[in-house]
């Protein structure tokens, strides 16, 4: 049996930037354990693997260590794949069956807008393990279905920040994302990075379901509804945001093919 992998860099135009992702597209269903033993094979923070259904395509997500039940980049890459190989009409939108519910993608010209949930996150008090985790002061922690939200004073802590992995890994919620507003005269209203240790990634390049958080968190303070955001990795990646304050997020972003590869298993 052979199988057909595309690695997709999401959420920039530009190869080797943004967040990469690997697509396969499925002619039967496979088991579980096959898929996750592909996601470990690629050691991508995420690999998809989609299969057409009625009214849409099926759609699941592995990190090299488990399943996950959303994934903002690699719904892209998956979306961009099936447009560009002709599985799916360029005008017609991409409905995804998921963990998650229903997601849908539609191209917005050179853009690809994701119709994702919010995750709303509520205030808590900051463990001193995590500022130790962090090695940084934090300014208001917060928390939700991903992990925590942690706001610094400014872009250039986010930017710089170097945690130990090994003392996030060791809390009882090792996952978290962090940002802060922009600087000064930016074309982006905030930047963040999502530490995921959890989720066996210790820094994941560009995240979609982190800015379902990030979304309502930086409506809220900016009272704006459409906000471009900075993920500051060391790839770093641009997501454009529109949320009016109810339960859908819109999450624009572009994406490039940089690889295809056939699998021999």
């Amino acid at each position: 049996m052979t199988q057909t992998i595309i690695q997709v860099d999401a959420f920039t135009n530009s190869p080797f930037q943004g967040n990469p992702a690997a697509v396969c597209v499925l002619e039967r269903p496979q088991e579980t354990t096959w898929m996750q033993l592909i996601a470990r094979e690629m050691n991508l923070s995420e690999t998809a693997f989609i299969i057409k259904q009625e009214n849409g395509f099926n759609l699941r997500w592995f990190t090299p260590t488990t399943e996950v039940p959303l994934c903002g980049h690699a719904t892209l890459a998956t979306a961009h794949v099936l447009w560009s190989k002709g599985y799916l009409s360029s005008d017609k939108p991409a409905h995804f069956h998921t963990l998650s519910g229903l997601l849908v993608a539609c191209q917005k010209g050179e853009w690809i807008e994701l119709d994702f949930p919010v995750n709303l996150s509520k205030i808590v008090t900051t463990p001193p393990e995590l500022s130790q985790a962090l090695g940084v002061t934090i300014k208001d922690t917060y928390q939700n279905s991903l992990g925590y939200l942690v706001e610094l004073e400014s872009s250039d802590l986010v930017k710089n920040l170097q945690p130990n992995f090994d003392l996030l890994k060791a809390l009882s919620i090792p996952d978290v994302i962090v940002t802060s507003i922009a600087e000064a005269n930016s074309e982006y209203d905030f930047v963040s990075r999502f530490f995921a240790p959890g989720l066996g990634i210790n820094e994941d390049p560009v995240t979609g379901a982190a800015h379902c958080c990030l979304a309502p968190f930086w409506r809220n303070k900016l009272n704006k509804d459409s906000l471009l955001a900075y993920q500051a990795s060391s790839r770093g990646g641009v997501v454009r945001i529109n949320y009016d304050g109810g339960k859908r997020v819109y999450l624009g972003g572009q994406a490039v093919t940089v690889m295809e590869g056939i699998l021999r298993v």
